[in-house]
């Protein structure tokens, strides 16, 4: 292409001198000229931007090594900004073509620090010689004034040189309509800190230097700074501002809040307010800065094969001692149907792989279902911080008393806290970083609202967010991770929307729930941390849903010492130790959960604890599917050893917690830990695994093809109770109970098991169970068992239908035996003879009458779909006392047979 006679690179090269106005002029020329000038971007228009005194690096102070995507429209937008001041409607005449044509031609500049020309020693000589909208030029030097300058007409004051060649010791106290201020040095005057202030006015302030000095914005007076630096413990106060706009502007070093915004927006409002709200939504639209999406990729935790050998197994398929009851040939066996149980389809479950994890939504599907956060998203009012960096501070932003704040893009660093907002106010904070604050990172207490989306906070001292006393924030779609404490802190009455977040790489817990704590936490990913994903701890509750959290170091969900959430529709899975732990005192309601792949338990529970578990998938994971203990844990932790100081100071907790009846559940308390309608499969030890000093209450499960027993009684000193369950197909026996164990078995369908059907030493009922097609013995009752086994329907298909033996007492009565092999002469029920103490009567074998397979009928197999359960779960929690959380030392334990969950005791 070229433009005339000559190449486009010498044009390039000539128009590369030309000043901005006749780059301008050439622009309107022709479309080719015009396209000409636009490729100068990188040269011409890069000098132009870069030199204009006005202004900084676009990307100043945030990321000055980055080029902008455009140095044009940088510095076109740096010009319309910079005449905001000059916008003032009130003083305009009807005619405003002439009138500011009147104003360019009698508008004078004034000169001060210089005597030539006319000019001015003193600032205050040459204020008292301007007129409205003339312009004072300061020479370089150091100007101070011992009392306060008022500015009583609109004037604009510009320092000459580089910036720091006019310095100020001024206080500015601002009386009319608009003014400008522009590449100086302000220190304080002797008498006060306060350098400018305006009630009713608006000022302009660009290039800037404020140094351990403060600036006053009350409302209705507005403010715009613009590449200003607040150095040395320099401060901004808004207090009732309808609207001010800080952008591009660098605060460092204070011992106080960097900017603090307090009282609600005043109605009234002056010129400047609609030309504000204009630059702040255009800025709002034109801005994106997208956030680096992590992976959602999980890897299959492979599983080595490695087999534990389980308390209630048993060491050898079949005792020495009942040798004689085996048949050997077993292709002859007669069948009985069961396939038509009433738990069949729980049946059909696989092991769900990371395609089914549910996506993270963006912000803006998420603003389109949530009209309250798409309002808040729009909002623009109060203070407005953009691309601004607050660093190496006490604090960055304050909100107290009903102030409202608007924190776009910026960069928060090295502060004790980034954002502290409190005593309802409310604020916006969109795309902006948090990180290496020594205490929490945003924190909100007092009932303050506000939208906090798409930040990236991470490698806080404390907690990334920390919400409390009825603070009730929207957090939507951000990145909350490397932590030295928890991701997100929800306690003392908090509550919250947490959303979309991906939450990963913290040292304590994911979410933290405690002292009625009360969030919503929904639809996150939470990954890789290095505790608990989801700890509910100290009365914490909570509906916590369809969330994936997986891959962390302790429990996927941990719920203790009163906590009682709802968690249902999650992916707990991968973990590298158990899923779900309900420790001490744990309560809620854990329901439609997948919880699988995990290194330990899939759900861990403490007898003392009263959770309902109630239609989850439990399986593949490498230990118990459920384990039961009774082993107290008081003093563990599930989220770390936080001590949730709000800037390192001791908090007296009783004084965060309300009397309100809020905390209290309006639903009837339970009383019995509840186990329903779960799937519990393929996982590497005992189904369910019970250890237990409490009642317990196991009802309608699927426990199949589990690598040990499918149900595991080892202790039991109050009644649990296993009913309408179906135990199917696991490696060894489907049930079996220890001596001295109080174990009430009804309705169940114990079916082709790898060993016995029910192995029996303790106390209690056996009644009107099928238990068919178990590689043993189909009922066996041994030792010192005191059992009542009652209209049962049994088959073996080797060995004995009913075997009782040894010590037993009690009654065998009613049960029906269905013939195991067409060829078998064994009696249906083995007794001991000396045995009187065990009455054995009306007893039946039932045998077919052809070699076809047979099926189980009227009833047919058990468990019944229609049997209801005996225990109704309800649906809140009960009120437990309130403990201090204390800072306690963590110590990984080898195992959990004995001592409980693996990775979750603490000495």
């Amino acid at each position: 292409m070229e433009v005339g006679s000559l190449p486009v690179e010498l044009w390039r090269l000539i128009l590369a001198y030309l000043p901005l106005p006749d780059l301008g002029r050439c622009c309107l020329v022709c479309r080719a000229w015009r396209e000409l000038i636009l490729s100068l971007d990188s040269t011409r228009w890069r000098q132009l931007c870069l030199g204009c005194p006005e202004c900084r690096h676009p990307n100043w102070p945030r990321r000055p090594h980055l080029p902008p995507v455009s140095w044009r429209e940088a510095l076109h937008q740096h010009a319309l900004a910079s005449r905001t001041w000059t916008q003032n409607g009130s003083d305009l005449h009807s005619s405003a073509c002439l009138h500011l044509f009147r104003r360019r031609k009698d508008r004078r500049v004034w000169h001060v620090g210089t005597v030539a020309g006319g000019g001015y020693e003193t600032l205050r000589g040459a204020l008292a010689a301007a007129g409205p909208y003339d312009k004072l030029v300061l020479h370089a030097g150091v100007y101070e004034e011992q009392a306060e300058v008022s500015l009583k007409v609109p004037v604009e004051i510009v320092g000459m040189g580089k910036l720091g060649d006019v310095s100020l010791l001024v206080s500015f106290d601002q009386q009319c309509p608009t003014a400008r201020l522009c590449n100086l040095v302000f220190m304080p005057a002797w008498f006060s800190p306060v350098v400018y202030k305006t009630s009713s006015g608006h000022v302009q302030l660009d290039n800037c230097n404020f140094e351990g000095c403060q600036i006053h914005i009350r409302g209705p007076g507005t403010c715009q700074a613009r590449f200003c630096s607040f150095a040395q413990g320099s401060s901004a106060h808004f207090l009732g501002v309808a609207i001010s706009l800080m952008d591009s502007c660098e605060f460092s070093g204070g011992d106080s809040a960097s900017v603090t915004v307090e009282g609600a927006p005043v109605s009234e409002r002056n010129w400047a307010f609609k030309h504000l709200v204009a630059l702040a939504k255009t800025f709002t639209m034109m801005t994106s800065n997208g956030s680096t999406e992590i992976s959602n990729q999980s890897g299959k935790d492979s599983q080595d094969g490695t087999m534990i050998e389980e308390d209630g197994m048993e060491t050898s398929s079949v005792s020495s001692e009942e040798d004689d009851e085996q048949d050997g040939v077993k292709s002859t066996c007669l069948k009985l149907s069961y396939d038509q149980h009433g738990l069949a389809h729980l049946s059909k479950v696989d092991m769900p792989d990371s395609s089914a994890f549910p996506a993270l939504l963006s912000l803006s599907a998420e603003l389109q279902r949530d009209a309250e956060a798409r309002d808040l998203a729009a909002s623009v009012q109060g203070c407005l911080l953009r691309r601004c960096l607050l660093r190496d501070g006490k604090g960055g932003v304050h909100l107290c008393n009903h102030g409202q704040a608007r924190l776009e893009a910026n960069v928060f660093r090295g502060l004790n806290y980034a954002v502290r907002c409190i005593q309802n106010a409310k604020m916006v904070m969109l795309r902006n970083e948090v990180c290496g604050c020594k205490a929490s990172g945003v924190f909100l207490r007092l009932s303050a609202q506000g939208l906090i989306a798409e930040n990236n906070i991470h490698s806080n001292g404390e907690a990334g967010l920390d919400i409390r006393k009825g603070a009730n924030p929207i957090i939507l779609c951000n990145r909350i991770h490397s932590g030295l404490r928890s991701g997100i802190v929800v306690l003392g009455n908090g509550r919250g929307s947490i959303r979309s977040n991906q939450i990963y790489g913290n040292k304590e817990a994911g979410v933290y729930i405690l002292f009625n704590g009360n969030p919503v936490v929904s639809g996150n990913h939470i990954f890789q941390g290095l505790a608990a994903g989801i700890a509910v701890n100290e009365n914490g509750r909570g509906l916590i849903t369809e969330n994936v959290i997986r891959q962390n170091q302790w429990g996927g969900a941990d719920i203790r010492r009163g906590g009682d959430p709802v968690l249902r529709n999650n992916f707990i899975c991968y973990g590298y130790s158990d899923g779900v732990v309900v420790g001490e005192r744990g309560r809620g309601l854990i329901d439609g959960n997948h919880i699988y792949g995990n290194r330990g338990c899939g759900v861990w529970v403490m007898s003392s604890s009263l959770p309902q578990l109630i239609g989850n998938h439990i399986t593949h994971n490498r230990m118990y599917g459920l384990a039961v203990f009774c082993r107290k844990d008081t003093d563990s932790a599930v989220g770390g050893p936080e001590n949730f100081n709000e800037e390192g100071e001791l908090m007296a907790w009783e004084s965060d917690i309300d009397s309100e009846d809020e905390r209290f559940s309006s639903r009837r308390p339970i009383t019995v830990a509840l186990v329903e309608n779960n799937c519990i499969s393929h996982n590497g030890a005992v189904g369910v695994y019970v250890k237990s000093s409490e009642p317990l209450n196991v009802v309608a499960n699927m426990v199949k093809n589990n690598t040990g027993a499918g149900v595991s009684v080892i202790q039991s000193a109050q009644l649990t109770r296993l009913v309408g369950n179906c135990v199917l197909c696991n490696g060894w026996t489907g049930v079996t109970v220890d001596g001295e164990c109080r174990v009430e078995l009804r309705g169940n369908g114990v079916y082709g098991n790898n060993c016995h059907g029910v192995c029996f030493r303790g106390d209690g009922l056996i009644v009107e169970n099928d238990v068919v097609g178990n590689n043993a013995v189909g009922i066996r009752v041994m030792d010192n068992a005191d059992v009542k086994v009652l209209r049962n329907r049994v088959q073996a298909l080797r060995g004995y239908g009913i075997s009782v033996k040894e010590r037993v007492r009690g009654v065998v009565q009613e049960n029906l035996v269905y013939q195991g092999h067409p060829t078998s002469t064994k009696t249906p029920i083995r007794t001991n003879t000396q045995n009187l103490e065990c009455v054995v009567l009306n007893n039946s074998l039932l045998t077919p009458r052809s070699q076809a397979l047979w099926a189980l009928e009227n009833p047919p197999p058990r468990p019944h779909s229609s049997n209801p359960s005996s225990v109704t779960p309800s649906t809140l929690p009960a009120h437990l006392a309130f403990t201090m959380t204390n800072r306690i030392t963590a110590s990984v334990e080898s195992g959990c047979h004995n001592n409980g969950s693996i990775f979750c005791s603490i000495l």
